[in-house]
């Protein structure tokens, strides 16, 4: 008769526990509106406060890996005007670690500036808020588009100076 109450008793709180990983979810989902909303507004300090001190963006041009610092030195200027840019999920996914303190995501996005696009990243809960890690933007070609899109990839490199190119 004892394995009842036991069992009761782990049901209430794995129950318990379930709203607080959905609280997350809405919490992480939340926060990655407000930011591409930030850029949409050109609100530099809402857009790079999201950001931890230490995260780092992966731009679409492969020579775009930013930290928090250089991006918001390149991105300044872009900023000074109604609208940075303008990113708008359509579907997100984001997954916890165990523990509850890390979360990365994956999302679908429209913009008026180019075809859809992906972006995927990290975030870390500290002291109770989370922040943006890493955001990797990415372009999504079809794959049946390859083929036309290789030559002007190939040509756009074959421009740039740097190593391997």
């Amino acid at each position: 008769m004892r394995t009842i109450p036991a069992v009761l008793c782990l049901a209430a709180c794995l129950a318990a526990a379930a709203p607080a990983a959905a609280g997350d979810a809405g919490e992480v989902d939340r926060l990655l509106t407000a930011w591409h909303r930030a850029a949409a507004v050109a609100d530099a300090p809402a857009y790079f406060g999201l950001l931890a001190d230490d995260a780092v963006f992966l731009g679409t041009d492969a020579r775009e890996r930013w930290t928090k610092a250089s991006f918001r030195e390149w991105a300044e200027p872009y900023f000074r005007r109604a609208s940075a840019w303008t990113f708008t999920a359509t579907r997100r996914q984001v997954s916890f670690s165990r523990d509850g303190r890390v979360a990365w995501f994956d999302e679908d996005l429209l913009s008026p500036h180019y075809w859809p696009c992906r972006g995927s990243g990290v975030l870390e809960k500290t002291g109770g808020r989370w922040k943006l890690r890493q955001y990797n933007l990415a372009f999504t070609i079809p794959n049946e588009a390859t083929a036309a899109v290789k030559p002007l990839v190939e040509a756009a490199l074959a421009g740039q100076a740097g190593p391997g190119r």
